[in-house]
C-alpha cells in the first residue's frame, strides 16, 4: 500500500519478511582430517533494490537491520535529499535472497533517472568516463565545522564498542559502525559484512530513531575511505572517528568540507586529520 506523500518513511515498511538469521552454525576440520568441530559464521543475503519499480543495485548485506540499511544507503548513495523522500518501503523475500521496493519522491526519481541515463553503456569493468568519474566525486556541501570531541571521549573506546557488536564478537568477519551523542554517550551501533553497509545501516537507524546527531561522532572499525567521508557528509554528521587509519583522498575531502577525522590507532593516542594542523586552536 503506497504511503501518503506527504509522509516520510522512517517506520518499519508496510509488508516484511523475515530475513535469514545472521550467523549460522558451520561444522569443519582441520587440514588432515584429523578432528571435526561446529563454529558460529556470519550470513550475507543479496538484497536487490528497487526505487519506484525499477531495479537500481544488488547489495550483499547480514541480514539485519535491512530498513536501516536501505534508508540509510538512499541517503548516503545521493538518491535521496533527506528521508522524507521516501514515502514507502517494503520487503520481501526468503532465505539468501531478499527484495526491497522502495517508493521516492518524483523529483528524487527524476535524479536518479538523470544518473542511470549518464551511466548508460559504461563497460563492464567497473565506472568509466567523465560522467561516472563525476558519479564517484561529486560537489557535496560543506559542513559548517564543529568543535573537535574532548580527548576523554575516545578513552577506551575500542573496548567500550564492544558491547554494540554482538555479531563480531560471537562469529567475527562484520565492521561495525556506532554513534556517540553529543554528551559522549555510545546510543546505536550497527554491524555488516560490508563496511560501508553498517555505516549505512547506522544512518538509516539514526534517522529512522529520530536520533539528532548534532554534536555527536560516528565511529568505523574499518579503515576510512572516500566512500564513508561521502556517506557522513551527506548525512550531516560532523566527525568521524576511525579505528584504521584513513586513505589520502579521505583525508584531503575531511579537510575540504570540514569534516573531523580523527583516527584511533590500536596503542598510540587519537590523530586528528582534519581539521589541518595549521587550522587548529
Amino acid at each position: 500500500m503506497l504511503m501518503n506523500a506527504k509522509r516520510p518513511v522512517c517506520a518499519a515498511p508496510a509488508l516484511e519478511t523475515p530475513a535469514p538469521s545472521a550467523s549460522q552454525t558451520y561444522s569443519y576440520s582441520d587440514l588432515q582430517y584429523v578432528e571435526s568441530a561446529s563454529t558460529a559464521l556470519a550470513e550475507e543475503v543479496a538484497l536487490a533494490i528497487a526505487y519506484n519499480g525499477i531495479s537500481q543495485a544488488v547489495m550483499l548485506v547480514t541480514p539485519t537491520d535491512l530498513e536501516d540499511f536501505i534508508v540509510g544507503f538512499s541517503l548516503g548513495s545521493g538518491i535521496i535529499q533527506d528521508a522524507s523522500d521516501i514515502y514507502d518501503l517494503q520487503l520481501s523475500g526468503s532465505g539468501s535472497a531478499q527484495y526491497a521496493q522502495v517508493t521516492i519522491a518524483n523529483r528524487a526519481f527524476w535524479n536518479l533517472k538523470q544518473q542511470r541515463r549518464q551511466l548508460a553503456g559504461t563497460s563492464g569493468c567497473g565506472l568509466c568516463g567523465v560522467e561516472a568519474v563525476e558519479q564517484a566525486l561529486p560537489d557535496l556541501e560543506v559542513l559548517p565545522g564543529a568543535p573537535l570531541p574532548p580527548a576523554e571521549w575516545l578513552d577506551g573506546l575500542r573496548q567500550r564498542i564492544g558491547a554494540f557488536q554482538p555479531l563480531g564478537q560471537h562469529c567475527g568477519a562484520v565492521h561495525a559502525a556506532v554513534f556517540m551523542n553529543a554528551n559522549g554517550e555510545l546510543l546505536l551501533g550497527r554491524e555488516d559484512i560490508g563496511r560501508h553497509n553498517a555505516l549505512d545501516k547506522l544512518i538509516g537507524g539514526l534517522i529512522r530513531q529520530k536520533i539528532p546527531t548534532t554534536g555527536g561522532l560516528a565511529i568505523v572499525t574499518s579503515r576510512c575511505s572516500l566512500e564513508l567521508i561521502q556517506k557522513v557528509l551527506r548525512a550531516g554528521i560532523q566527525t568521524l572517528v576511525s579505528l584504521s587509519a584513513p586513505t589520502g583522498l579521505a583525508v584531503q575531502w575531511a579537510r575540504r568540507h570540514n569534516l573531523n577525522l580523527i583516527h584511533l590507532p590500536q596503542k598510540n593516542a587519537p590523530r586528528v586529520y582534519s581539521p589541518a594542523l595549521e587550522n587548529q586552536a
